[in-house]
C-alpha cells in the first residue's frame, strides 16, 4: 500500500522516536539504573546490601617480646694462670705471715730466735740472710739501746709478676715500733718474690718495691 506524504512523515517521526530511546536506555547508565532499581513490585522495598565480611589480616601475630639471655657468668681466670685459686691463696697467706714476721721483733731476742720465727716461711738462704742482718753489731746495739718492740702487719697490693714457680707481690708492711722515746709508725712498700707450688711457698727475695725487678 502507497503512503501519502504525510503518512510517510508521521511513520518516519515514529520510527526516530523508538530509535531515540533505545539509544537512551542503552548509553545512558542513570536511565538503566532507574528501570532495574525503579520499577519493582509496588510495596516492595529494595533488599539492604549485604555488609561486608571483613578481610581476614595477614599480618603475623605480634610475637612475644624476646626473652633476654642469661647474663654469661664470670670467666674462671686460673684457667690462664699456672696456679688455682687455692695455689694463690696459699702464697699470699705465706706472704702476709713473711711480712708481718719481717718487721716482728724485740730488743731482748737473739738472732738465733729471729731466724726461729722466720721458719716454714722462708729458704732457708733468706733465713741465715736475715738473721745475720738482725745480729749485725750497730744494728743490735741500737736496737737494745732503744729497747725497740717492733710489731707488724702485711698488705698485699697487687701481683707483679709470676711463673710457673714464682710469684712476686707487691705489699705494704705497717710497722709500729715502741722505744724509751715513744711510739713511732712506719708504712714500707716491698717486693716480696716466693717460690713454689701448690700448697707449699717459700719466700726467697724481698727488696723494697721501688727497687723494680731484680
Amino acid at each position: 500500500m502507497d503512503l501519502s506524504p504525510a503518512q510517510r512523515v508521521l511513520a518516519f517521526v515514529g520510527i526516530v522516536v523508538v530509535l531515540g530511546g533505545m539509544g537512551a536506555y542503552l548509553l545512558i547508565p542513570g536511565v538503566r539504573s532507574a528501570v532495574g532499581q525503579g520499577h519493582g513490585p509496588a510495596g516492595a522495598t529494595p533488599s539492604a546490601p549485604a555488609s561486608p565480611v571483613p578481610a581476614r589480616s595477614t599480618a603475623p601475630a605480634a610475637s612475644a617480646s624476646p626473652v633476654p639471655a642469661p647474663a654469661g657468668s664470670a670467666p674462671d681466670i686460673y684457667q690462664w694462670l699456672p696456679f688455682s685459686q687455692a695455689d694463690l691463696a696459699k702464697a699470699a697467706s705465706v706472704t702476709e705471715a713473711f711480712g708481718a714476721a719481717y718487721d716482728t721483733f724485740s730488743y731482748r731476742e737473739s738472732a738465733s730466735r729471729y731466724q726461729a720465727s722466720l721458719r716454714g716461711l722462708t729458704t732457708s738462704q733468706l733465713s741465715a740472710t736475715l738473721a745475720r742482718a738482725f745480729g749485725t753489731p750497730g744494728v743490735a746495739s741500737q736496737r737494745t739501746q732503744q729497747k725497740q718492740v717492733s710489731s707488724a702487719r702485711t698488705a698485699i697490693n697487687s701481683i707483679r709478676t709470676f711463673g710457673p714457680g714464682s710469684l712476686t707481690f707487691v705489699v705494704t708492711i705497717v710497722q709500729t715500733i715502741h722505744t724509751k722515746q715513744g711510739q713511732s709508725r712506719s708504712d714500707g712498700q716491698y717486693a716480696i718474690t716466693l717460690t713454689g707450688s701448690g700448697q707449699s711457698w717459700l719466700v726467697n727475695d724481698i727488696e723494697l718495691a721501688s727497687a723494680g725487678n731484680t
